[in-house]
This record gives C-alpha cells, structure tokens and sequence, in this order.
C-alpha cells in the first residue's frame, strides 16, 4: 500500500506538471493582453508595464522563470489586483465556493442515495417513477434554471431566504440547493442502477434465505456493495462544486473562485488562471488517489498491486 501511494504521487507531481506547462502555453494563445485601457496608453508606457511583469522576455524564458517560482510555491501576481499574490486572492475567494460546494455534495449526496435506495426496492412502483423522473429532471435542466426558479418562488414571493449577496448562513442556502439539484439527480440514478443489478444477485438471495431482516439485507449487505459506481462519479463532481461553479456564483452573487476566474479570463490576468487551473486540478488528481483507495475498503476483493 505504501509503494502504491507512494508511486501515485509521483503520478500526481508529474501531471501537475504537464498540466502546468500545457496552460502556461494556452495562455499565449488567448487574443488581447492583461494591459487595462491599452489604446489610452503610449508605447512607452506599455513597455514599462510589460517589462514589469516579464512580458517582454521570450516565451520559453518565462516559461522557464513561472515553472521555477511555481516549484517554490509561488503563484505570482496578479495583472489586474495591482500585484497582489495570486496566492492571496484564491485564498479569500475559495472559501465561499467550498462552503456551498461541500453543503451541495452533502445534501446532494445523502438524498441522492436515499432516493435511490427507495426507487430499487420500490422497483416499477410509484416512488420508483418518481425518483427515476426527478432524476432525468435534475441532470438535464440547467443549474440556472433551477436558480432562478428559487430566486423567484424561495427568494421573492415568499420572502423565506435572501435572494443574492454573501453574508450570513441564510445566504449560502438558495446556491447550495440549486448545486445540490445536479449531484442528487446523478447519484439516485447511479444508486438505483447498482441497487437493482445488487439486488438480483445471489449472495442477496442467501442472505434472504437465511431469514435476515429487509432493512439488515438492505443497508448492510446491498447498499456497501453499491457505493463504488456512486464514488466513482461524486469525487470529480465534488471537486468542480468545491472550486467554484461560476453560474450560480454569478447569478447569487457569491464572491467565490469561480467569479473570480470568468473575470479573470476577460482580463487576461494569466497568473489567476494559472493558479486557479492549478488548484482544480491538484484538487482533481487528489480526489481521484483518494478514490482508489476507498475502493480496497468499500470491497475487499478488490487489491491494489
């Protein structure tokens, strides 16, 4: 197991790496420049700004200088934050984002495997309907929809929570129902799939033979057995909602990354970007360590070599 870890994070350092290089060049790419009101400047004062910022040096010299700093951990400045560390503004822009991300995963979650732990055992019943039609619901209408439904009924007809802004606990709730709509949706489809093919199985059958209890056979026997497909497709997930989904950032005016990184791209502020890519994937690739290694738990026939 320590071997297994272990050569992961190598793994995980050398696709940091790659996904580092390759967006460092994508950036070049993007059209314009991280210079504000560029045509109210002279020549000679844009070259003072990009020569601030090591703009002016070849391609592969600031190539060479961001991937040096980045070892160091240092994300650099920001272009449009009057040189504020990158580092500084993820810092202050992530909490809102995990925290109505974490409470989306976990309602979203708990809810999810509940609805379909009902809609198996209630299978062509009216709660499996029911389930199975929330389900292609969730998954196919836009968060945003879902959003502004909220907004109006929730928010405005009812008056029963804030409708935008950031603040206090109330203000967290609307944003995390309308990101928990998608991963419940997912999840009871996913946990009613693996419920069902569990219980047709045989060990199942035994189970039932030797006169278990419904909820014993349910809970303790089907529903570990159904959770790896769940896991599967729920750490990816958690790590976009976790890092800021800018849609329902922008629509309930939270002030988290994912604002923050859609303004950035306008801006071309390249050192943002690069850290908040940096991060999502770091994110990502630590998730998915994480999963393969619950999977060795959840069943134990499976091994890691």
């Amino acid at each position: 197991m320590v071997k297994y870890i272990g050569m992961r994070i190598v793994y995980l350092i050398l696709t940091l790496f790659m996904i580092a290089s390759f967006t460092f060049f994508l950036m070049k790419l993007l059209p314009g420049t991280p210079l504000t009101a560029q045509d109210k400047l002279s020549e000679e004062q844009q070259a003072i700004v990009l020569e601030k910022y090591n703009l002016n040096d070849p391609i592969p010299v600031q190539y060479f200088n961001y991937m040096t700093n980045l070892a160091q951990g240092d994300l650099g400045v920001s272009f449009q934050f009057d040189n504020r560390n990158v580092t500084a503004i993820i810092a202050e822009r992530i909490g809102p984002s995990m925290q109505i991300g974490a409470q989306a995963m976990v309602i979203g979650t708990i809810i999810g495997i509940l609805l379909g732990v009902v809609a198996a055992v209630y299978h062509n019943g009216a709660l499996d309907t029911s389930s199975t039609i929330f389900a292609v619901l969730g998954q196919s209408i836009p968060g945003f929809i879902f959003a502004g439904i909220l907004q109006y009924f929730i928010g405005v007809k009812f008056g029963w929570l804030p409708v935008a802004l950031w603040g206090t606990f109330a203000h967290t709730l609307l944003p995390t129902i309308a990101l928990a709509i998608f991963p419940m949706a997912i999840t009871a489809r996913f946990m009613r799939t693996e419920m069902l093919e569990v219980l047709g199985s045989d060990f199942i059958t035994t189970a039932k033979a030797k006169g278990l209890s419904k909820p014993v056979v349910i809970f303790k026997h089907s529903l570990k057995n159904s959770l790896i497909p769940v896991i599967t497709i729920l750490g990816p997930l958690a790590v976009g909602l976790m890092t800021g989904t800018f849609v329902i950032e922008t629509i309930f005016s939270v002030p988290g990354l994912g604002e923050q990184f859609v303004k950035s791209i306008n801006t071309n502020d390249f050192p943002i970007i690069m850290g908040t890519t940096l991060l999502a994937s770091f994110a990502f690739v630590v998730i998915i360590l994480i999963i393969d290694l619950l999977y060795s738990v959840i069943d134990p026939r499976i091994r890691l070599n």
